[in-house]
């Protein structure tokens, strides 16, 4: 399994509340080489790290993410306990443990990222390798090429395998992320003659974790880490 990319969706989803320091945390302490997350810009500016445009499915707020303040934005908790991080707060836990994949889900991220992946970069001495900026709205991701070619892109696609592959052309990206529902063994390898890698999301049974590593693809994205420590083990019992 070691040279498959373990990578924890949103943290360790299936483990502890997403998106969250607390699940981050647990994703690295099974023993994930990337975490993957979402970031929003509100209405002040800066980045938070959550999924959804709106507060209400993980948290106690209620509306739309870019239409709040930070000092809002900090003052809702999921699940009574847990805060919304910032990307700053996510970068300040990982540095130097793991890789992050950064998914662009809002409007008007794909300048604020790359400025803080700059930062990392020449301030603080992280690689651009210690990242990989992902997303389904293609103009964000022509944003940040536009603002900084060396970051590394990705891009998702849960319709057509060919047609990601046309567009990370376009974009110089490193990486597809296809959904588990439209992977193939052949795709996989469509993807990987054309040079990039390969991550597939959201692979949560152990079966199907299997199934990716029998198709060769490059990294599984999974709300549960630590099946993919010994995936092949765990289909035994």
């Amino acid at each position: 399994m070691e040279k498959i990319n373990k990578i924890g969706h949103r943290g360790a989803k299936a483990h502890l509340a997403e998106n969250t320091l607390e699940s981050i945390e647990k994703a690295i302490s099974l023993g994930v080489n990337m975490i993957e997350i979402d970031v929003h810009r509100c209405a002040t500016g800066e980045l938070f790290v959550i999924h959804d445009f709106t507060l209400d499915r993980t948290t106690n707020g209620s509306g739309e993410v870019a239409k709040k303040s930070s000092a809002e934005m900090q003052s809702f908790l999921i699940e009574e306990r847990f805060k919304i991080p910032t990307l700053h707060e996510v970068l300040d836990l990982i540095e130097n443990k793991c890789q992050i994949n950064i998914e662009l889900k809002g409007r008007n991220t794909a300048e604020a990222v790359s400025e803080i992946i700059q930062y990392k970069v020449e301030k603080e001495q992280w690689e651009y390798s210690n990242f990989l900026v992902s997303s389904f709205q293609k103009n964000e991701l022509f944003e940040v090429k536009k603002i900084n070619s060396s970051i590394p892109l990705a891009v998702l696609s849960k319709a057509s395998v060919p047609e990601a592959i046309e567009l990370g052309k376009k974009l110089d990206a490193v990486a597809i992320h296809p959904s588990v529902g439209i992977i193939t063994r052949d795709n996989t390898k469509l993807c990987q003659d054309h040079g990039f890698k390969i991550n597939v999301w959201t692979v949560n049974e152990v079966n199907d974790i299997v199934r990716m590593i029998d198709f060769g693809v490059d990294g599984i994205i999974s709300d549960y880490p630590d099946r993919l420590q010994n995936p092949v083990k765990l289909s035994q019992n």
